[in-house]
């Protein structure tokens, strides 16, 4: 059965909204994690549907800068929502009025960008059965998997590291917003030199530039290497989503959502092995610079994958 991508996309806003605002009731660690759950999900359908139909429309026109203003969506989320944190933080509001604020924020975007998708419609695609898995397509999926390990565990940490760094949250607050502008810039530098690079030397380099911002706070202790994270993962982390994207359609073809939701669901276990992976490093005697260092090896192995590819 196909999924209609309009009512996809507008259900899974909605749904993100609405699982965030509840965040601010003080339901207790299972409800907050089914609600994280929840919100994940949505993000994951407006992933895959957003791209497959909008990055199919864009095609044609010949705009390499388009797919990269698309992206640029999701760093300007982050950077809202940081700077929107860093304002409660200084009004010392609680993490439940934070809650409520980013949920209703979210509602109220959802509803003015409703009408939106009224003249989106699917492209029509012919039916039938599938084309098998390729090797190919499954090196994709195994390296969108590392990197979603490679990302999330300075995106969950480093404001964290940089609280431990400088105790004054007006400072260490920004370290997410700066994550946040980099990945917005990022996408549109990117685009504009597309055509340059293939979408998989852009992929390599990407987790090339990432292990290193992954490595820089154990590298260079202290503010410095912190800022460096936030500019070289935040930098990244969106480009890769774009040129990997973007390859999915041109190795699969009209499989490719079938391909984006693979990759998107490999990223999503990535995510939930590093803090895992962190847990038991830190249960076993390690530290987080441990984790950090085990996700820089796992994005140099994923660019060793890439690099076996034609580039």
């Amino acid at each position: 059965m196909r999924v209609n991508a309009t009512a996809a996309i507008r259900v899974a806003l909605a749904t993100i909204g609405f699982s965030t605002l509840a965040m601010a009731l003080d339901a207790g660690l299972a409800a907050w994690a089914l609600l994280r759950f929840i919100a994940g999900v949505g993000s994951a359908w407006v992933l895959i549907q957003t791209s497959a139909l909008v990055l199919a429309r864009l095609a044609p026109l010949g705009q390499p800068i388009l797919p990269g203003v698309l992206f640029t969506g999701v760093g300007t989320g982050v950077t809202f929502a940081g700077v929107l944190c860093v304002l409660l933080m200084a009004l010392d509001a609680g993490s439940s009025t934070a809650w409520l604020v980013l949920g209703v924020a979210s509602l109220a975007i959802t509803a003015a960008l409703w009408s939106a998708f009224e003249s989106c419609s699917e492209e029509n695609a012919a039916p039938g059965v599938p084309p098998p898995w390729t090797w190919e397509q499954a090196r994709l999926v195994i390296a969108y998997g590392a990197y979603g390990f490679g990302y999330i565990i300075p995106a969950t940490f480093l404001p964290v590291m940089a609280r431990e760094v400088v105790s004054d949250p007006a400072v260490f607050g920004w370290a997410w917003p700066m994550y946040g502008a980099a990945a917005m810039l990022s996408t549109l530098g990117v685009a504009r030199f597309a055509g340059h690079y293939s979408n998989r030397a852009v992929s390599i380099a990407c987790h090339v530039v990432m292990a290193l911002g992954v490595a820089a706070p154990v590298i260079w202790p202290g503010i410095g290497g912190i800022v460096l994270a936030a500019l070289f993962v935040g930098g990244t982390f969106v480009v890769f989503t774009l040129v990997g994207l973007q390859d999915a359609r041109s190795v699969a073809g009209a499989a490719a959502p079938r391909l984006m939701a693979a990759m998107t669901a490999a990223f999503a276990f990535g995510q939930i092995a590093g803090p895992l992976a962190v847990s038991f490093l830190v249960s076993a005697g390690g530290s987080i610079s441990a984790a950090l260092l085990a996700a820089c090896a796992m994005l140099l192995a994923g660019a060793l994958l890439l690099i076996s590819w034609r580039c």
